[in-house]
């Protein structure tokens, strides 16, 4: 019995992705890829422009990088996925 690939027109055969290539593949060591992810998850150029919606002063990314910090009311917007949510909803307030 044939196989319903063998009926289809080549350009519609399922293509066979390649493997998935986790980082455990790549060269560099474990700890510092979570280092490079923490460090290049928010460009320099971005943080210059972003300010607190609330009260328009400066944000500095947080040390573990989960977070902006405004300088002045000292609200924490999250980052999700290398993005900052810069949503006053979305904030915590940090001593």
């Amino acid at each position: 019995m044939a196989s319903l690939d063998e009926w289809l027109p080549p350009a519609a055969r399922q293509v066979q992705k390649p493997a998935y290539r986790s980082r455990r593949y790549c060269n560099i060591p474990e700890q510092h890829i979570d280092k490079l992810r923490t460090s290049m998850a928010i460009s320099k150029e971005l943080l210059d422009i972003l300010v607190c919606p609330v009260c328009k002063a400066d944000v500095v990314l947080k040390e573990d990088g989960s977070g902006l910090k405004c300088v002045q009311c000292k609200r924490v917007y999250p980052v999700r996925d290398d993005i900052p949510v810069m949503l006053v909803d979305q904030a915590v307030v940090e001593p």
